[in-house]
């Protein structure tokens, strides 16, 4: 399968940059300078990944951000910002970013943390190799990895793709308690250390998606002092 990739960056030398080397590992790259370029561009096209400057000169990252998060297909989004930006990095994440990079930045790790993304989407999706995953039914949820789709007592939800990742990986592992360091090196990766309030954000963003009352939760459990769960039959049956 060959990647799509939207490169996002005003400034001409970096963009071309970044490009030409996305290019050499076999992915298929567009380029847009501006917000209103990419959203041109995620109109026209179906992409594996968004690598989205945060400086744009005709609207604000973060609100592009959104605005794709918003979106039925929904790619994964590599963030590029300053390094001196903390504030940005922690609303990308908290806003659904799946990683960042900060300027000025080494080539070679971008490559590295793209591939990374790519794995752990195709490792999601089931990857190419034998059977598609089934789908996972737990107590009137229904989550498809292969179509990335997920009901909850019939009632499609729409989930942006992080919030999807952190679902698949509880109902995966039901039972299970997760610290929030935990599930942000398992479900973000590694180098996201210092920002477990961005779990907390995108937890209490799914329960309102999927729970009925989010304040008393039946899928994903806070486990005082230690983290979270989603319960297995022995914790549905205590309630």
């Amino acid at each position: 399968m060959r990647h799509k990739i939207l490169v996002v960056e005003d400034d001409r030398e970096i963009a071309g940059l970044v490009a030409l080397n996305l290019r050499d590992e076999g992915w298929a790259v567009d380029r847009a300078a501006d917000g209103r370029a990419a959203l041109t561009h995620l109109r026209a096209t179906a992409y594996d990944l968004v690598v989205l400057d945060l400086m744009l000169p005709d609207m604000d990252g973060l609100d592009l951000c959104r605005t794709i998060r918003s979106r039925d297909d929904d790619p994964p989004i590599l963030i590029l910002t300053a390094r001196t930006a903390e504030l940005d990095r922690v609303v990308g994440l908290e806003l659904g970013a799946d990683d960042y990079v900060t300027k000025p930045f080494s080539v070679r790790e971008l490559v590295a943390r793209v591939r990374a993304l790519f794995r752990r989407v195709d490792k999601a999706r089931g990857g190419d190799r034998g059977r598609p995953p089934e789908p996972i039914e737990a107590f009137g949820l229904v989550l498809d990895p292969e179509r990335r789709r997920v009901t909850v007592d019939a009632r499609p939800v729409q989930l942006t793709a992080k919030e999807f990742d952190l679902l698949h990986h509880f109902v995966r592992h039901p039972g299970r308690v997760y610290s929030r360091a935990q599930l942000l090196d398992l479900v973000w990766g590694r180098g996201h250390d210092g920002y477990e309030h961005t779990v907390n954000s995108h937890v209490n963003r799914l329960r309102a998606k999927i729970e009925a009352d989010p304040a008393a939760p039946r899928y994903i459990r806070t486990v005082w002092g230690v983290g979270y769960k989603f319960p297995d039959g022995d914790d549905w049956a205590e309630g």
